[in-house]
């Protein structure tokens, strides 16, 4: 079952239930209010006629009149309407008197009125006779504490029966039109409604079929739940794009470069395996390349493997990390990459940091190696802590980072003119950022040329 029926069966069924209880509501106070003006009016006619009898006046009940006197102009009309019936019984329910209309017919008294009248309490019921239904009230004569008489006046229910029915009938078809044009209106409406989710189902099933994520669901509508689908739904398909073109870039980034390694070991190969053999000297330059190609095929995979981890959002370590000593060892070990060149590492706080102990060593060589590579000048490493966080500065004095480099500088195996001529693949500064990021840190660089560069990696201090 649909989304849109479900959604239109679910508001016709609320719309059926509220005009159900309405009309309910509405046939129940007609019902009562109808049934309570002819009990009033039956119980005033009987005490008056009570009353009368009361007086004494026993020609009254040999020959009674048409209606007892002093009656209001609504009781006039109501006692003259043909079906008013009138009956006199005494207290051993022998009939005194019926009107001409019961005929030979008497009125019923149930047990639970009987026993009403035995304690001198006046009585109200339905009752059907001959496929008729009245409206009886018994009400006894009491005169000296004794029950001498009983009078029973009735009213036909056909009226009030045929005008209820006539009410509940038209309760029921005008409902079930509602109902109807209300499931109608919905379908059409909750259509209209959820056109955006068919627009991004449909959108979703082109993409599978033609592997075309630039395709975009268009909506027109209001920004509502549906207008924050379709946002959000476009926004994940320039995300996927962008994800896929830079998978699709990195990939043939990887290709490029391993097929260097790969053709060098290979040609060097086929020189080794060549009938009559080269010469020893030959030999030596050959495995010399191949050791050269293999260790950096080997630093290539290991480079890969730290992009990959971090793709996967595998978690780091998260421990203290006091700075000064961290930098210390960084600095020793990169003097001993380059024991000719001036690498200073002060002023350093004694503030600590919450990341990776071996990622930050790995990021911090990094940062160094790269400016050992491309800067003849000293190196200096500081570092300042504030509130949440500890900055780690690099800065060189060498040429400096082109304006229209520095966009780029981060990206996988992305190399400047200035590196043309280095024998690495263009990974070690997207590592550094990747671990940083990693560790809910941040990497950034300012440089001038012929001025240096500082690059400043800022990691969140740990909780005290």
């Amino acid at each position: 079952m649909s989304i849109r029926l479900r959604l239109t069966l679910l508001y016709t069924a609320i719309l059926a239930l509220t005009l159900a209880s309405l009309g309910a509501v509405l046939y129940g106070i007609q019902f009562r209010s109808m049934r309570f003006s002819s009990e009033e009016m039956l119980a005033g006619f009987a005490t008056r006629m009570i009353e009368f009898r009361k007086e004494g006046d026993r020609a009254y009940w040999d020959a009674p009149p048409p209606r007892p006197p002093g009656m209001s102009p609504d009781e006039e009309r109501r006692f003259s309407s043909p079906v008013m019936y009138l009956q006199v019984t005494d207290k051993e329910e022998v009939t005194l008197y019926r009107s001409d209309d019961l005929e030979d017919i008497d009125l019923p008294l149930s047990q639970a009125g009987q026993e009403a009248m035995e304690r001198g309490e006046s009585w109200t019921e339905a009752a059907e006779i001959e496929n008729e239904r009245l409206l009886i009230h018994s009400a006894p004569v009491v005169i000296d504490g004794e029950i001498v008489e009983i009078i029973q006046v009735a009213q036909s229910l056909a009226e009030q029966d045929q005008y209820l029915g006539t009410m509940r009938r038209n309760l029921l078809i005008g409902s079930g039109l509602a109902v109807i044009v209300a499931f109608g209106t919905g379908w059409v409406l909750s259509g209209a409604v959820l056109r955006p989710i068919h627009d991004i189902t449909e959108t979703a099933r082109a993409i599978g079929a033609n592997q075309d994520l630039s395709q975009r669901v268009e909506h027109a509508g209001p920004n509502d739940e549906l207008g924050h689908l379709a946002t959000t739904f476009n926004t994940m398909l320039s995300e996927l794009e962008f994800a896929y073109r830079q998978q699709q870039q990195f990939v043939a980034d990887v290709s490029h470069e391993l097929r260097t390694p790969l053709t060098t070991l290979r040609g060097n190969l086929e020189l080794l395996r060549k009938d009559p053999p080269i010469g020893s000297a030959e030999q030596e330059e050959n495995l010399s390349d191949m050791v050269e190609e293999s260790e950096r095929l080997s630093r290539l995979v290991n480079n890969l493997l730290i992009l990959a981890r971090t793709d996967a959002r595998q978690l780091l370590r998260r421990d203290p990390v006091v700075i000064r000593p961290l930098i210390q060892e960084v600095c020793r070990h990169a003097r001993l990459l380059d024991p000719t060149r001036s690498i200073t590492c002060d002023p350093l706080p004694d503030a600590v940091a919450s990341g990776d102990p071996d990622a930050l060593k790995q990021i911090l060589l990094i940062l160094i190696d790269n400016a050992l590579k491309h800067t003849p000048g000293p190196i200096t490493v500081t570092a300042d802590a504030g509130d949440t966080s500890a900055a780690i500065r690099i800065q060189d004095s060498g040429p400096g980072i082109a304006p229209d480099v520095l966009p780029h500088l981060f990206e996988r195996f992305y190399r400047g003119q200035a590196a043309a001529d280095d024998t690495g693949v263009g990974l070690g500064l997207a590592i550094a950022k990747a671990l940083v990021e990693a560790q809910e840190g941040m990497i950034t660089v300012e440089s001038e040329v012929e001025r240096g560069s500082v690059f400043t990696v800022t990691v969140p201090l740990a909780d005290s």
